[in-house]
């Protein structure tokens, strides 16, 4: 996973992990711009016998976007596998997002980070990595460039710090058996509740909000730019914990609220 406005090395940082991760394994990404299409392309130009990278996309899995991959698109779907969860023929628009992203983390057994910005959405799914039990990796990238500070800040936190294909070998761990959290670093984001907490048990779907629109302007219209609690939120705007988790991943990718210590969230002073 990274940014979109990827720089030539991040981009082939990505491919040539990719490349070599794709020899054992499948690797999962989000087919946007950058970072993600340089994963795919070293996927499929080393993956073994095909089918060595899944591409989850935000719209309807008929839906070339970016236009710019069309090519690429067109080759993970004959070579490799496209997945999405929306209806055919549906444009992809930004509260699809956090959603393609639950969708990566929990398709993946790690989620490697090879640039992202500090409000990156590369960041949420690192995030719903490790709510999901995954690993989280990060490619270390120079303190000079905005494009890296998510991805540093990631491991000052407790990532798994990546410099090639042996340190995400490491922290996989055997390649056998079920998915579990390796027995390595620890991930950031390990202390937060698990995505089969009771708040969301294993085999029963998150209610979906009856009214988006009109939730989302109420929690807007409780959040202020002081932090407060997620839970104090919830309770006050009335909704279930899955719903008020949905519409937080979404404001929280459109650069709009931000997240504390604590388990606090505000909104973003610049947002105004």
């Amino acid at each position: 996973m990274g940014g979109r406005n990827a720089s030539a090395n991040g981009q082939r940082v990505a491919e040539g992990l990719a490349a070599e991760l794709a020899h054992s394994l499948v690797v999962v990404s989000g087919l946007a711009r950058g970072i993600d299409a340089a994963a795919h392309e070293g996927a499929l130009a080393s993956g073994k016998d095909g089918g060595s990278t899944i591409a989850v996309v935000a719209g309807g899995v008929d839906v070339v976007y970016p236009r710019e991959n069309a090519a690429l698109t067109e080759r993970i779907a004959v070579e490799g596998a496209i997945v999405a969860e929306q209806p055919f023929g549906l444009q992809p628009q930004a509260r699809h997002f956090p959603h393609r992203n639950r969708l990566i983390s929990g398709l993946s057994r790690a989620v490697v980070v090879v640039e992202a910005a500090l409000r990156s959405g590369s960041l949420i799914t690192a995030r719903l990595a490790g709510e999901q039990g995954r690993d989280v990796l990060a490619v270390p990238g120079s303190p000079l460039d905005p494009r890296a500070k998510g991805s540093n800040s990631l491991i000052r936190d407790g990532a798994w710090l990546v410099e090639g294909i042996d340190d995400v070998m490491t922290a996989l761990g055997p390649l056998n058996g079920p998915i579990a959290p390796s027995q390595g670093r620890q991930s950031p984001f390990r202390s937060l509740p698990a995505a089969d907490s009771p708040a969301n048990p294993p085999n029963e779907a998150p209610p979906a909000s009856q009214d988006p629109a009109r939730d989302r302007d109420k929690v807007l219209e409780l959040l202020g730019y002081s932090p407060g609690t997620v839970d104090e939120l919830g309770r006050r705007a009335h909704l279930s914990p899955a719903v008020l988790a949905a519409i937080l991943l979404e404001l929280e990718l459109a650069g709009r609220v931000e997240r504390h210590s604590g388990g606090q969230i505000s909104l973003i002073i610049s947002s105004l």
